[in-house]
């Protein structure tokens, strides 16, 4: 993973939300948000909370009183999370940079730690575990998702694939070496279990990522993700010419109206 892999700044915030996060976030919103409430926590630890689609989806199945703490490393995401974030007198919402491999909370404070498509970016992912294992409270549930490798995830690798053919002496591989890049599920398992956890359960799950066309899709990843750094690093004025490059490559395989595409992601809850 390199620095850029983690940078979301600039217009990546908006466009990541308004692209990114109905194409392939909000499905699996909806699962952690059931995930988590179903163990009716008290305290509830949300970290890599992005744009905050999580947050959205789960704040109103929450009980009144609940204590809701959302971090993540890139301030610029979190404000954008924050300005998102429907008013709920119900519950105590608290907004904090925080970086998941040290969080700044005491032991046990926590009944449950979630963390949607963020572990992937953690430089040591056992240190990240072992973090949200501290601040869990005995009996508590580490709940988090990745994505499974790019081949089952259509159109993210329909855009690798065709920058691979804009830039042939240097392909951005941004897709497929973070997002995609932490899929193996006994490399998992490990790493939890040397983090500490016990119980270790792996679901893996298809869903169907859809949008309104081609264009959409390749603007999301294009321009809604790190990938733009790479894209404007190689050539500061190809970001068009990279998004239309990808738009075709997806459309000569999903058409010119509204695609579909299959995705697949590993949900986990661990247990200490």
């Amino acid at each position: 993973m390199t620095e850029t892999d983690k940078l979301f700044a600039g217009s990546i915030p908006k466009l990541y939300d308004t692209l990114m996060v109905p194409l392939i976030f909000e499905a699996y919103a909806a699962d952690t948000a059931e995930l988590v409430a179903g163990f009716s926590p008290g305290a509830i630890l949300e970290t890599a909370a992005g744009s905050g689609v999580v947050t959205r989806a789960l704040a109103p199945r929450l009980a009144p009183g609940t204590r809701y703490v959302v971090t993540d490393l890139n301030q610029p995401m979190l404000d954008y999370a924050a300005s998102r974030q429907a008013a709920d007198g119900r519950i105590n919402i608290e907004w904090q940079q925080a970086d998941a491999l040290e969080l700044p909370f005491e032991d046990a404070s926590f009944d449950v730690v979630c963390c949607q498509f963020g572990a992937m970016f953690f430089p040591d992912r056992a240190a990240g575990y072992a973090e949200a294992r501290r601040v869990l409270r005995p009996g508590g549930r580490f709940v988090f998702s990745v994505w499974d490798r790019i081949e089952e995830n259509a159109f993210a690798d329909e855009v690798t694939k065709a920058m691979a053919e804009l830039f042939p002496q240097d392909p951005p591989r941004f897709l497929a070496r973070t997002p995609h890049g932490y899929h193996d599920v006994a490399l998992i398992r490990e790493d939890l279990r040397r983090a500490g956890f016990v119980s270790i359960h792996i679901d893996t799950r298809e869903k169907q990522s859809r949008s309104p066309s081609a264009r959409d899709v390749a603007t999301a990843y294009c321009q809604g993700t790190p990938l733009r750094n790479e894209i404007e690093s190689r050539d500061a004025g190809s970001l068009e010419r990279a998004t239309d490059q990808a738009a075709q490559a997806i459309a000569s395989r999903h058409g010119e109206g509204p695609v579909a595409g299959k995705i697949q992601a590993h949900v986990i809850v661990a247990a200490g």
